[in-house]
């Protein structure tokens, strides 16, 4: 990151309100999102709509904002959270045009929130503070671009694939198999990124993005995405993209992919590796699990599902822990059937928790990852760090849609 001097005084100003936006984040950037639609309609093109109906996009952008301010002189020290924000926005195209829209309605936004609060000093200072962030955002995103569109196979901006094969895993999650339209080679990826998938459907005013896990190991002439057709619950609607695939998408039809992106990838430590999955959060981890099972390196998998019907790839998963010494698979679900009773990987009924999960974990040192719904990614990040005192340089998750905080 480039050294840029910095105003004192823009500083001090800047530190003075962390405070108000630890208070009024979440107010400020739900009317920013509000007033950024109604000014720039176009951007709905990019923005997960379910997101800001449920808060999580609003409050993803407050969190990344007040960590902004309270490191504004110092900004090196978030740098990961830019870099993991700026791999989903070089995945859903976003350019540096943008960035003056996006800070223009932000301030906007801060001065109709804040209403006296917002004095001339404030806002004057929140823009140079903003300009600087934004020219760090661009500048990463920059470099991202280059290299997606330089490496072997990689290509810049939205590439055409036909769906080869479509499989269904599970009562709710269906693989589809995609290949280059134009025939052309696939790059390298890491085994835990993600694509971003076009959807122009049918009776939809806007297109919709979505990025989704690559779920299968790289090196193959394929990307395969494997998608949860989500059903809305209570006042959330049922996932537009997810079941756009599931029930209108078949094989030989043409989809558009932004290249793959995504800062949960296996790391190359050497150490043995666990995977827990909650759900459809096995999809990054199984790149994961099928690329280590190539190389030969110990892996311990742990998957939690509702019950057989719902759990995907449980087939290949223990057909591959039988004929791998290196491979251990465990398996838990909310509740256990008979029938199930008869497979040796179906082992807990419940949740995962403390002794279970200290029973099967390898005596050895290891890398852990985990990736599921936000409640799962909690107690599994309390259950590693906390009760079971591994060390956080050595656990790893992901999650799907914006970032929250696990603690």
């Amino acid at each position: 990151m480039s050294q840029v001097t910095l105003d004192p005084k823009m500083i001090e100003t800047v530190k003075a309100t962390a405070p108000i936006l630890e208070d009024k984040g979440a107010e400020i950037t739900t009317h920013f999102y509000k007033r950024m639609f109604k000014n720039n309609p176009e951007l709905l093109n990019i923005f997960n709509q379910t997101n800001q109906e449920i808060g999580r996009q609003p409050e993803a952008l407050a969190n990344t904002v007040l960590a902004a301010a309270k490191n504004i002189d110092q900004l090196e020290t978030i740098l990961p959270v830019v870099k993991q924000i700026a791999h989903k926005h070089r995945s859903l195209q976003i350019k540096p045009e943008q960035y003056p829209i996006v800070g223009e309605n932000l301030l906007g936004a801060m001065k109709e929130v804040l209403g006296d609060g917002a004095t001339d000093e404030v806002i004057n200072a929140w823009a140079e503070a903003y300009g600087i962030i934004a020219d760090v955002f661009i500048s990463v995103e920059k470099e991202m671009y280059e290299e997606a569109e330089a490496q072997y196979g990689g290509w810049d901006g939205f590439r055409t694939f036909t769906v080869m094969k479509k499989v269904p895993e599970s009562d709710a999650i269906t693989s589809f198999y995609l290949q280059p339209a134009d025939g052309g080679e696939l790059p390298y990826f890491e085994p835990g990124q993600y694509i971003t998938v076009k959807a122009q459907i049918p009776g939809e005013e806007y297109v919709h993005l979505r990025q989704y896990s690559l779920s299968d190991a790289p090196g193959n002439d394929y990307f395969r995405i494997s998608v949860k057709r989500e059903e809305g619950l209570g006042d959330l609607p049922d996932g537009v993209v997810s079941n756009f695939l599931h029930k209108q998408i078949n094989e030989g039809d043409a989809l558009e992919l932004t290249a793959p992106a995504g800062d949960f990838y296996l790391q190359p430590s050497g150490r043995p590796v666990v995977l827990i999955s909650g759900g459809v959060g096995l999809t990054p981890l199984m790149s994961m699990f099928n690329t280590l099972v190539k190389d030969g390196r110990p892996v311990t998998f742990i998957q939690a599902a509702q019950g057989r019907n719902l759990h995907a790839m449980h087939a290949h998963t223990a057909r591959t822990a039988d004929e791998h010494e290196h491979v251990s698979y465990h398996v838990c679900y909310d509740v256990v059937t008979d029938e199930d009773r008869k497979d040796p990987y179906i082992q807990k009924e419940g949740h995962i928790d403390k002794e279970w999960l200290e029973s099967i974990l390898p005596e050895v040192e290891a890398d852990c990852y985990f990736c599921g719904p936000t409640p799962f990614l909690k107690a599994m990040n309390n259950l590693l760090k906390k009760d079971l005192g591994i060390p956080e340089e050595r656990v790893y998750f992901e999650f799907f849609g914006p970032a929250a905080d696990l603690d």
